[in-house]
C-alpha cells in the first residue's frame, strides 16, 4: 500500500498527524478473551483504544469528515492464536477447564463477530479478519509428543472449526450490514500449502523452528537471534508458533493480490478491498 508502518497506540501523542497515518493497536500475546493478570491485552481493550482514536478524529476533523475518513480506512483484525495456545496448554490456562472445544470456538467466534459489529457501528466499513494458522503443525505442538509424526490433528481440527465458523459469520455480516466490505483471510490454508508442498516455495524444513532449542527447536523459544538458523527463508517456522519472514511475505502477497496463492482472502483480495467504494 506504500504506507509507512502504523505507529503503536501508546506512542502516538494525540495529534491529528499521527492519527491520519494509521495506528497499530496490536500487542504481543493479544487475546480475544481476557485471561486475568498475565499481562495480555484483550480484544476489548484494543476496541476501547480504537474508539478513543475515533473520538479524537471526530474532535479534530468534525463529524462529517471523520465519518468519511473512517469509512475509507482499513481495519485489520488478527487475534485468537494466543487464546488457542492457552487452551491447549491447560496447565497454565484459566480458560480450558471451563469450556469444551466446540463451546470454546463458539465463544471466540461470537466475540469476534461482536467486535466487527461494534466497529461497523462506529463507521468502519472495510474490515480484514485473519483466521488462525494451523497450530497443530507448529514446532511447539510437535515437540510435546515424542511419538507423534506430522501435525497434531486434534489441534488443527479445532482451529479449523473456528476458522470455518468465523468465515460463515463474516459472509452473513456482509449480507446484513449495509455498505460493509468484510473479508476473511485463510491463513490456515496458506500455511498448510507451504507445509504440504514446500518444494514449490523454496522451503526445505516444515517441522523445525529456525530459532529455538529442544525437539523441533520447539521446547524453548527464540531467546536471541544468535540461536537462529543460517537461512530462515528455507523454514516455514521462525519460532514456537510463528512463521518466518519469508513465509509471512508470501502470506502478505497472497492476501494483497492473490499471488502466489489465489483466494486466500475471500470474497475479494485486500487490494480490491482498498480500492472499493463505500
Amino acid at each position: 500500500m506504500n504506507l509507512s508502518y502504523a505507529i503503536p497506540f501508546y506512542s502516538q501523542n494525540g495529534t491529528i498527524h499521527d492519527l491520519l497515518t494509521g495506528v497499530n493497536f496490536g500487542a504481543a500475546h493479544a487475546t480475544i478473551l481476557y485471561v486475568g493478570s498475565r499481562g495480555y491485552q484483550s480484544l476489548n481493550q484494543q476496541l476501547r483504544q480504537t474508539f478513543e482514536t475515533i473520538q479524537l478524529l471526530q474532535l479534530w476533523l468534525g463529524q462529517e469528515f471523520a465519518t468519511e475518513f473512517i469509512e475509507s480506512s482499513l481495519f485489520y483484525l488478527s487475534l485468537g492464536k494466543d487464546d488457542f495456545i492457552d487452551y491447549f496448554h491447560s496447565n497454565s490456562s484459566r480458560i480450558s477447564p471451563r469450556f469444551s472445544g466446540q463451546n470454546f470456538t463458539h465463544i471466540l467466534v461470537n466475540q469476534m463477530t461482536n467486535a466487527i459489529r461494534n466497529l461497523y457501528a462506529n463507521d468502519a466499513r472495510k474490515i480484514v479478519c485473519a483466521g488462525i494458522l494451523p497450530l497443530g503443525c507448529a514446532p511447539r505442538m510437535l515437540s510435546m509428543n515424542v511419538d507423534r509424526r506430522g501435525c497434531a490433528s486434534e489441534v488443527n481440527m479445532l482451529v479449523s472449526e473456528y476458522n470455518t465458523r468465523l468465515e460463515e459469520k463474516i459472509v452473513a455480516l456482509n449480507a446484513e450490514l449495509s455498505g460493509a466490505h468484510i473479508i476473511f483471510c485463510d491463513v490456515y490454508r496458506a500455511i498448510m500449502e507451504f507445509v504440504n508442498n514446500p518444494q514449490n516455495y523454496g522451503v526445505k524444513d516444515v517441522h523445525n523452528a529456525c530459532c529455538g532449542l529442544g525437539r523441533h527447536h520447539g521446547m524453548t523459544g527464540c531467546l536471541s537471534t544468535d540461536m537462529a538458523c543460517n537461512q530462515s527463508s528455507s523454514y516455514v517456522w521462525w519460532d514456537l508458533y510463528n512463521p518466518t519472514p519469508a513465509v509471512n511475505s508470501l502470506l502478505a502477497n497472497s492476501a494483497w493480490s492473490g499471488d502466489p496463492l489465489a483466494a486466500i482472502c475471500r470474497p475479494i483480495t485486500v487490494q480490491e478491498l482498498v480500492s472499493s467504494s463505500v
